[in-house]
């Protein structure tokens, strides 16, 4: 700010005479153009306020904008945490479900193979049992067919004897319907019906003979001891003849 000083004053219009204060020289400090000037200032500086007021305003509004919308972000971030929570969840629960499903069926793949196993072992037990058996079956068969022709030539070579047997002691041979045993049928043994038949059965499975069956009864020791020769001699011949000699004394005591 520039100030003039006069370096003269106007002559005063007062009669009296000049004073000491009238000869100072006068000075001009310009407060016009400093108002002026300080006004100008209050406008800029005001304007610079107004505008600094609006940046701060725009700044907030900007920043509760931006505030808002993290917010926001952050609430669809925490829903969408949510909704894949309960994806991972529903996904886990799946895949145990899943894990579950495929131990039940290892575990019935497994039992099943198991069973097939067993049924294959089963089979192939009855297989060689089945082959087992047919074997025995064909050797039995052969035994039977050697001994059905063994018993065809005994009996060619027996005929004559049994022939013999049946006319001296009146006896006829038959089947007693189970394996292994004989039916011995004596006529002529009561001298009051000569057709009279008194029989008895021995049985031939076991190594010693066995008087199974007869009739009429006869006396128990009496048929233990003709037995027992049997069995120590072997000799049939001897037995049927004191077989028909025990029918015939019984016979004759019941007279």
């Amino acid at each position: 700010m520039a100030s003039e000083v006069s370096s003269t004053r106007p002559p005063s219009t007062s009669g009296h005479a000049p004073s000491m204060a009238d000869s100072l020289p006068s000075v001009d400090f310009g407060f016009d153009e400093l108002r002026d000037r300080m006004a100008r200032f209050t406008v800029k500086f005001d304007d610079f306020i107004e505008r600094g007021r609006k940046r701060v305003l725009e700044e907030r509004n900007q920043f509760r904008m931006n505030v808002a919308e993290l917010h926001e972000d952050q609430r669809m971030k925490k829903k969408d945490i949510e909704i894949l929570k309960l994806q991972s969840a529903t996904q886990a629960h799946a895949l145990e479900k899943e894990q579950q499903e495929e131990a039940e069926m290892s575990a019935a793949i497994a039992a099943i193979k198991l069973q097939q196993d067993s049924r294959a072992a089963h089979r192939d037990r009855l297989r060689a049992q089945v082959e087992e058996t047919q074997t025995m079956i064909g050797q039995r068969l052969e035994a039977q067919r050697r001994h059905a022709q063994q018993l065809e030539a005994q009996a060619r070579f027996n005929r004559p004897e049994l022939e013999f047997w049946q006319d001296y002691l009146c006896l006829r041979i038959e089947g007693a319907g189970v394996e292994d045993r004989l039916k011995f049928v004596y006529t002529h043994v009561d001298e009051r019906a000569w057709e009279r038949e008194a029989w008895f059965e021995l049985g031939m499975g076991k190594r010693d003979y066995e008087l199974l069956h007869c009739h009429p009864k006869l006396e128990p020791d009496a048929m233990r001891r003709v037995l027992e020769q049997l069995n120590d001699s072997r000799d049939l011949a001897v037995f049927l003849k004191r077989m028909r000699e025990l029918f015939i004394a019984t016979l004759k005591a019941a007279s």
